[in-house]
């Protein structure tokens, strides 16, 4: 039977539009990205730059050895607290950071737990290294929650941390870790007699062989601390992490460095993230990102620091907010350190999931020069290096 042509025709057009229709439908989503935050002061990424060893006096690995009583090693470990059920993970890093630095200089690993290590770990993380390994035990009384801490206060305060999304609010033990981390550790026995250390998490990776030795460099070039990224932190975990930390600047004067050499301009700047500082009380949030931290405990030790701490934990924020080490820990480097004396150790590639530090180096293998982050385009605004280039410098 044929059709009047105007059936036909309508027919036509009705199978098109059904087929654009179903088009529509089953074709992939459009990617949407958020374009990458731009800097006036910052137009390309510094790693893109070829990046060599610090300048200065290096210590190469001749005599390190780790059955050589003699070896020009200072006193300095590479400092691990992670749990018997991240053994995985800490293997992992483990030997990323065997392979490209320390099968060449034998520093001892120093693992903290909670609990006691389990035989598996320990010959597991062992197994890894012919360096020394400690597995060392945290005191109760380190890591107990204070006495002046309310609980009902905390749970409270974990439940409004929540509704804004802040990660880890609700549970304890990621409080009682942040608070380990920005004042206690350095007080264990095990490392009373140890003054450099480098902090290493399980999953993390390293890319650049590291010929020289990191903790010979930071004692002859007078640094205090080495990072390697630079963030911005949620200011909704801190609220009065500023306002109390002009409290204790208003007490304690003595202990602020000059502006002139201190980093308090990075510490305050409004300029790029004006929210975050709104916020915060004042603070811009940046901060050296801690999973990654190459330091001198005896600036931790100091009376300006334990001083600093102590009115910090007694004002709560670790458990009512989520104060993390590493805004503590950079905070109290800005004011208080002269910023010459902080490093960016550019030429060690890094990453920490989302975020890398990728050197231009043919030193490096596995990580892509310039990469800060291969997550979604909008993790770029958390870069707070421009900040730091501007205020400090890439020294």
């Amino acid at each position: 039977m044929v059709f009047p042509k105007p059936m036909r025709a309508l027919a036509l057009a009705s199978t098109i539009l059904l087929m654009f229709l179903m088009y529509q439908i089953l074709k992939t989503p459009p990617k949407i990205n958020e374009p990458r935050i731009t800097y006036p002061d910052m137009k390309t990424d510094p790693n893109l730059d070829e990046t060599h060893e610090p300048a200065g006096k290096l210590w190469r690995a001749d005599d390190y050895a780790a059955d050589n009583p003699n070896a020009p090693r200072i006193n300095a470990t590479i400092l691990s607290l992670v749990r018997n059920s991240e053994v995985d993970g800490m293997v992992q890093s483990m030997q990323d950071l065997e392979r490209t630095f320390n099968h060449k200089f034998n520093y001892p690993w120093t693992f903290f737990n909670d609990v006691p290590f389990t035989e598996e770990f320990k010959t597991r993380t062992q197994a890894e290294t012919k360096a020394a390994c400690h597995y060392e035990l945290i005191p109760k009384e380190h890591w107990d929650v204070p006495s002046w801490i309310n609980d009902d206060l905390f749970q409270e305060s974990a439940k409004m941390l929540e509704e804004q999304d802040i990660q880890y609010a609700s549970m304890i033990s990621y409080h009682q870790m942040c608070r380990w981390n920005s004042g206690l550790f350095y007080h264990h026995p095990a490392l009373k007699n140890t003054r450099y250390y480098w902090r290493v998490e399980p999953k993390v990776h390293f890319f650049c062989d590291i010929d020289y030795d990191v903790f010979r460099y930071m004692q002859d070039h007078n640094k205090t601390y080495g990072f390697t990224i630079n963030l911005y932190d949620a200011p909704q975990s801190m609220p009065t992490l500023w306002p109390e930390t002009l409290k204790f600047m208003e007490a304690h004067p003595e202990y602020i460095k000059d502006n002139d050499t201190n980093s308090r301009a990075w510490l305050e700047d409004k300029e790029r993230r004006p929210e975050h500082n709104e916020k915060a009380g004042g603070y811009s949030t940046c901060h050296f990102w801690s999973n990654f931290e190459i330091a001198d405990m005896e600036f931790w030790r100091s009376r300006a620091y334990e001083d600093y701490f102590n009115h910090l934990d007694r004002a709560g924020g670790f458990f009512y907010e989520r104060w993390g080490d590493a805004p503590v820990h950079s905070i109290a480097l800005g004011l208080f350190e002269d910023r010459s004396r902080i490093h960016w150790f550019r030429d060690i590639g890094y990453q920490h999931i989302p975020y890398f530090n990728c050197p231009n180096s043919p030193k490096c293998k596995g990580c892509k020069k310039g990469l800060f982050t291969d997550g979604a385009d909008f993790l770029y605004k958390e870069d707070c290096r421009p900040n730091w280039f501007k205020y400090v410098g890439m020294e």
